[in-house]
C-alpha cells in the first residue's frame, strides 16, 4: 500500500507551484483586471472566456460550467490524475522531495501509475538519445543528414535511436526500476515469446511531448530494409498517450502560437522540424492520425478564438492532400480562427522543400497561403461543366453554401462576388443575394435551437447525429443568487475573501442572519470558523482554510467561486467601496429586523399582551434610529 505524502510537504508543494504558470501550460491566459486572467475553459467549450484564474488566490473557476479550484485540483481533473500522482508531478516540477508516511518511501511501489509511466517515458527518451551517438546510429544519422538535420537539430528535438536487439530498452529500464508490468503497459515494450521485448528497435526514434512538455509516447521511423514494419510506427494507445489528443511539437510550439495567434498544421515529424529551423516556430503536426475533434480543442485553448487568430494547413498538392484539405475543411466551423491552406509546390513537403530551395522558400511557403474556403469552392467549381447553364447552377447550389458559411461579413460579401465571376454568373448580385439568404437561415435556426450551419447535417438514410455534449448545469445553490436583491450580499463576501483587509473588522462582526441567502450565511459560516477576515488580511493560507471548513463540495465551489470572481467596480477597490457594501449589507438586515419587530408588536397588542408590545416598540425605535444613522452615515455607523 502506498505511503502517505507528509502534509507538510503538501503544503509546501501548493505554495512552490503558482496556479497562473500552471495553467498557462494548457492554455492562453490574458488580463481580466483586478489581478486576475481569464481564457477558453478547457473543461467545455465555449466561444469566450468564462474561466478565470487569481494567481493571488492560488484558485481558477469557470463561470460557464461551475469547475473550479485550486492547482491541484486542476491538474487532477485537467491530466486525470489521484491526488498523489499530482502532488508527485508538482513536486518534481518544483524540486521538492517529498516525505511518505506510515512505512517510509519505496519509489517504485508508491507513486503513481502515471507518474511512473511518465518516468518510464522520461528514462526512455535520455535513453534512445544517448544511442543516437553509437556506431549502430550511424544510419540514423545519415538519415537525418541526408534531410539536412545536423546534431543540433536532433537535440534540440530530442531524437534518438532504438537499438537493433530485441530488449535493451527492456533490460535497461528493469535495472531502473520498472515492471514488466508497466513497460507493457507504457508501451515501449511488448509481450514476446519468453517475456516482454522492445516495441522500437532499429529506428529513428522523435518523442512525442504532451503540451506540458512531458513524453507520452514516441514516433519511429524505418531505416532497414529488411525491417517489415510500418514505415512509421507510433506508440499504441496506453494511459498516456491518445493519438487524437496529442500534437507533435506543441511543446515548443505553444508560447508562440499563443503570442503570435497562428498556427501552421504540418504533416509529419521532419516536416515541422524543418518549419522550426526555418523560422516557423508556430509548426505542429498529428501523429498518425487526421486532424481531429481532439486537435482543434487544444488550438482553440491557445489561440483564444479572437478575431485575428489563424490556423494554416500545409498539404501536398496531389489527390491525397487535396483529399486532406477538404477534410481539415469539414472542421472550419468549429475554429474562431480564420482557416487557410497552403499547397507546397511540385508535390514537396516542407522538409523536401527547406532542403531544395532553403528556409526562405519554407516561410514564403506559409505566406503565400489561401483562406480554406476558397480553395473548397475552386475544388466545387472544378468538379462541374460551367459551360452550361446548368453546370453552372449546379456548381452554385453546391458552393453558397459554403460562401455562407464565412463568419466575417464583409469577407462573406467579397467571396460571393468572386463566386460569381468564378463560376462565370454575369449576374453578380444574384449569388449575393442567394448567399446572404442562406446565411440569414442559418441564423435564424441556430436561434431557433435547429440545426445550423456550424453542425454536421444528417444524410439521408442515416441516424441523426448525437447532440453535442453541453456543459454541465451550475452545481449548488448558485443559480438563485445573482438577483438584485441579493448582489450586495454576494459583493461583501467576495471583498471577504479577495480583500479582506478592506473589510475587517466589521464583516466578522456580522452575523449569519444578515446574509439572506442560506448559501451565503454558510459561506460567511466557514469565513468564521477559518479565522475571520480579520486573520485572513495578512495570511495567504486564509482561503485554503476557508475551503477546507466548507461542508461539502457544493459549498467549497461557491467559495472558489466568490474568491475568483471580479468585483463589481472598474477601479481597485478601496476602503470607501467596501464601506458601501459593509453599510447596504447592514441596513438591509436592519430594514428585514424591523419588519418582523413591526409585525410581532401588531400580534401582541391583538392578543392584548401591551407589555410584550411596548418592549418591542422600543426595541424598534433603537432599530430605526441606526438605521437613519446608517443611510446618514455608511459605515462610520458600524
Amino acid at each position: 500500500m502506498a505511503g502517505r505524502i507528509n502534509d507538510d510537504d503538501v503544503k509546501a508543494v501548493r505554495d512552490a507551484v503558482p496556479i497562473d504558470a500552471v495553467v498557462s501550460e494548457y492554455l492562453q491566459l490574458r488580463n481580466a483586471g483586478g489581478g486576475n486572467l481569464k481564457g477558453l475553459c478547457p473543461f467545455h467549450d465555449e466561444k469566450s472566456p468564462s474561466f478565470h484564474v487569481s494567481p493571488a488566490k492560488g484558485l481558477y473557476h469557470c463561470f460557464g460550467c461551475q469547475e473550479g479550484g485550486d492547482t491541484v485540483d486542476f491538474i487532477m481533473k485537467i491530466d486525470h490524475l489521484s491526488f498523489a500522482e499530482t502532488i508527485e508531478r508538482l513536486a518534481s516540477q518544483a524540486g521538492i522531495t517529498l516525505r511518505y508516511e506510515e512505512g517510509g518511501y519505496t519509489p517504485g511501489r508508491q507513486q503513481g501509475e502515471r507518474t511512473r509511466l511518465v518516468e518510464a517515458h522520461k528514462v526512455a527518451a535520455q535513453f534512445y538519445a544517448e544511442q543516437l551517438d553509437g556506431a549502430e546510429a550511424e544510419i540514423a544519422r545519415a538519415f537525418l543528414a541526408e534531410r539536412g538535420f545536423d546534431q543540433s537539430a536532433a537535440q534540440h528535438f530530442g531524437l534518438g535511436y532504438s537499438p537493433a536487439g530485441w530488449d535493451h530498452l527492456t533490460r535497461f529500464l528493469r535495472g531502473r526500476g520498472f515492471s514488466d508490468q508497466e513497460l507493457v503497459l507504457s508501451g515501449l515494450s511488448q509481450e514476446g515469446r519468453r517475456g516482454p521485448i522492445d516495441r522500437f528497435r532499429g529506428r529513428l526514434m522523435w518523442p512525442i511531448r504532451d503540451i506540458a512538455g512531458e513524453v507520452v509516447g514516441f514516433g519511429a521511423r524505418k531505416l532497414r530494409e529488411d525491417d517489415n514494419g510500418p514505415k512509421y510506427l507510433n506508440t499504441p494507445e496506453t494511459p498516456l498517450y491518445r493519438k487524437s489528443h496529442v500534437l507533435y511539437g506543441i511543446d515548443l510550439a505553444k508560447k508562440e502560437i499563443a503570442k503570435t495567434s497562428r498556427a501552421v498544421v504540418v504533416e509529419g515529424y521532419t516536416d515541422v522540424m524543418a518549419c522550426h529551423l526555418s523560422g516557423i516556430t508556430t509548426a505542429i503536426a498529428t501523429c498518425g492520425t487526421s486532424f481531429g475533434e481532439g486537435h482543434i480543442k487544444i488550438l482553440r485553448r491557445l489561440l483564444m478564438d479572437h478575431s485575428g487568430s489563424e490556423v494554416v494547413f500545409t498539404f501536398d498538392g496531389d489527390a491525397a492532400g487535396q483529399k486532406a484539405a477538404l477534410r481539415a475543411f469539414e472542421d472550419d466551423q468549429k475554429f474562431a480562427a480564420e482557416t487557410s491552406i497552403a499547397i507546397t509546390p511540385g508535390g514537396m513537403d516542407p522538409c523536401d522543400l527547406r532542403l531544395a530551395k532553403g528556409d526562405q522558400a519554407v516561410a514564403d511557403l506559409v505566406e503565400s497561403r489561401t483562406p480554406l474556403f476558397e480553395f473548397a469552392l475552386r475544388h466545387v467549381a472544378s468538379r462541374h461543366n460551367l459551360d452550361t447553364t446548368v453546370g453552372r447552377a449546379a456548381a452554385l447550389d453546391e458552393a453558397a453554401p459554403i460562401v455562407a458559411r464565412i463568419k466575417n461579413s464583409s469577407i462573406q460579401h467579397e467571396s460571393a462576388v468572386q463566386l460569381a465571376g468564378m463560376l462565370g454568373i454575369l449576374d453578380t448580385q444574384f449569388v449575393v443575394r442567394r448567399v446572404s439568404q442562406l446565411a440569414r437561415w442559418a441564423r435564424e435556426r441556430g436561434r431557433d435551437g435547429g440545426p445550423d450551419q456550424s453542425r454536421p447535417q444528417q444524410r439521408r438514410g442515416q441516424a441523426a447525429p448525437a447532440e453535442p455534449a453541453r456543459p454541465a448545469a451550475p452545481r449548488g445553490p448558485a443559480l438563485n443568487l445573482r438577483s438584485p436583491a441579493r448582489r450586495v450580499e454576494r459583493e461583501l463576501l467576495k471583498l471577504a475573501l479577495q480583500r479582506p483587509d478592506l473589510v475587517s473588522p466589521a464583516f466578522d462582526a456580522y452575523g449569519a442572519d444578515e446574509f439572506t441567502a442560506p448559501p451565503y450565511a454558510v459561506v460567511r459560516q466557514c469565513i468564521e470558523d477559518a479565522g475571520g477576515a480579520t486573520a485572513g488580511a495578512a495570511d495567504r493560507s486564509y482561503v485554503p482554510r476557508v475551503r477546507e471548513a466548507a461542508p461539502d463540495d457544493t459549498v467549497r465551489a461557491m467559495v472558489t467561486e466568490l474568491a475568483v470572481e471580479p468585483l463589481l467596480t472598474r477601479r481597485d477597490p478601496d476602503e470607501a467601496y467596501a464601506g458601501v457594501q459593509l453599510a447596504t449589507v447592514r441596513i438591509a438586515a436592519v430594514d428585514a429586523r424591523i419588519a418582523d419587530l413591526e409585525g410581532a408588536a401588531r400580534r401582541c397588542e391583538a392578543q392584548g399582551d401591551h407589555a410584550g408590545s411596548a418592549a418591542m416598540l422600543q426595541e424598534l425605535w433603537v432599530l430605526q434610529q441606526y438605521g437613519k444613522t446608517l443611510r446618514e452615515r455608511g459605515a462610520a455607523a458600524l
